[in-house]
């Protein structure tokens, strides 16, 4: 008994990896033997992040010179942060979270790199996919206005000209950092309202601090494409997606994901 006691004290994360590994089994056996399913899975984040964007862009919109610039980001943030809440709450299939959750597969040996790699793909483009199909049906509305097209046009520059890849990246680092530590945190929580607290408030740090997340700026990219965004350039948008994307795997899968794999990996210890 005391061994146990004492396993559970130095391994506290132990049934956080267990629920990881059933996650990892669910989405293995998903894109193997239901490709069409999974795909739509991610589909779904792609539309629920061009839903949530839209959104926020006529926050910004709205309160563009009636109250100060930080007051707008932090309330746009907040706003923002419903993304993840819908996507995690709806099972739907979000690139940046696989980071973490197959680098734990990896270090336990329950996949392989190519089978991961297939999965991060078919994600990626499932996102992207819904992102594309969201501005495709949202550019046949009368919503966007003038006004949050010049913030459409705000963001994409801010994100392709303002920033070279390094730093990029490591904007990239953290917004996945911030993302997954919440994920790890909330997968402990058992009441739905703390829950989604914790999923808000992990996402509303990183869309405050303007820092990089793959997923979105590919579907803020492909809502300036419809748009024909002025400021949208081909090699500025690659050098982003590419920075962003090694970014988000080393914060939410070598930072968060191996991290904790490692930490509450028992096979170095007797006891």
């Amino acid at each position: 008994m005391n061994d146990i006691n004492s396993n559970n004290k130095v391994f506290y994360g132990k049934q956080f990896i267990d629920d990881v590994v059933d996650t990892i089994k669910t989405k293995d056996i998903l894109q193997s033997f239901y490709r069409k399913r999974y795909i739509l899975r991610a589909t779904m984040s792609g539309f629920i992040l061009g839903l949530i964007t839209v959104f926020v862009l006529m926050i910004r919109a709205s309160l563009d010179g009636q109250i100060a610039g930080g007051l707008i980001n932090l309330i746009a943030s907040i706003c923002f942060s419903f993304a993840l809440v819908l996507i995690l709450f709806t099972n739907s299939e979000l690139l940046t979270s696989n980071f973490m959750y197959f680098t734990v597969g990896l270090y336990y040996r329950i996949t392989n790199p190519i089978r991961v790699m297939k999965i991060f793909t078919l994600c990626f483009l499932g996102n992207f996919l819904g992102g594309f199909i969201f501005f495709v049906l949202f550019y046949l509305s009368d919503v966007m206005t003038p006004e949050m097209l010049t913030q459409l046009d705000n963001i994409i520059a801010h994100k392709t000209l303002t920033a070279g890849f390094t730093a990029i990246l490591v904007k990239g680092i953290f917004a996945n950092f911030f993302i997954n530590i919440s994920l790890v945190i909330a997968m402990q929580i058992k009441d739905i309202l703390a829950k989604m607290f914790v999923l808000m408030f992990g996402v509303s740090i990183f869309a405050f601090m303007a820092y990089e997340h793959v997923v979105y700026n590919t579907v803020l990219f492909t809502g300036g494409l419809l748009y024909q965004s002025e400021e949208l350039s081909t090699i500025p948008v690659m050098i982003n997606i590419i920075a962003s994307c090694i970014g988000n795997y080393i914060g939410g899968g070598v930072i968060i994901g191996l991290f904790y794999a490692y930490l509450n990996s028992n096979s170095d210890y007797k006891f």
